[in-house]
């Protein structure tokens, strides 16, 4: 069997980020985006985090540990799969079935994805009231200002954050709306 390098590497080449303030009268602004690229995973067809559909605690190198495992199906792969009916070259995943089937655990092209990726990390737009105002309350300043954090992410990969790598199943990153009011006396 011949085996040849496919894809970039697991850990990226390229990590980058970019942002910019500015401000304008009253109101000011930042945004920051984070990104990286040249990076390839592997969906995690076995091992921890795997998202191999229907597997028992009886799987290759689970151990007796008791736990009953994954009983359940993404919905990528409850939604294209090919099977006897359904022979779809491109489906999603090769083949559906409650056991494990070797060629769905084996390192391909089919499971490998990018994860090139890039993330609005963070914006902030405030409004600070003018001098006049202020003064007449007894503070120096007073500003309003709406914050966000990994609001958006533009990448080919889909089915969850690119970022997550392999591990599907993992806890992701959270998106944080901050409202809030800055007073100076």
């Amino acid at each position: 069997m011949d085996k040849v390098a496919i894809g970039y590497p697991t850990v990226p080449e390229i990590n980058y980020g970019f942002g910019l303030s500015a401000g304008f009268k009253d109101f000011d602004a930042s945004f920051f985006f984070q990104g990286s690229a040249r990076q390839s995973f592997w969906l995690n067809n076995s091992g921890n985090g795997r998202i191999q559909p229907f597997l028992d605690g009886s799987y290759e190198g689970s151990g007796d540990d008791g736990k009953i495992g994954q009983n359940a199906v993404l919905q990528a792969i409850a939604s294209s799969y090919w099977s006897e009916s359904n022979r779809n070259v491109y489906a999603f995943w090769p083949r559906l079935a409650n056991y494990v089937v070797d060629n769905n655990t084996v390192r391909n092209t089919w499971f490998m994805q990018d994860a090139t990726f890039i993330r609005l990390k963070s914006v902030e737009l405030g409004y600070t009231l003018p001098r006049k105002i202020t003064e007449k309350a007894k503070m120096n300043n007073v500003r309003f200002y709406v914050s966000g954090s990994n609001l958006l992410c533009w990448s080919a990969f889909k089915l969850w954050d690119p970022e997550m790598a392999g591990n599907g199943l993992g806890y992701p990153l959270q998106r944080v709306v901050n409202v809030g009011l800055n007073i100076g006396f």
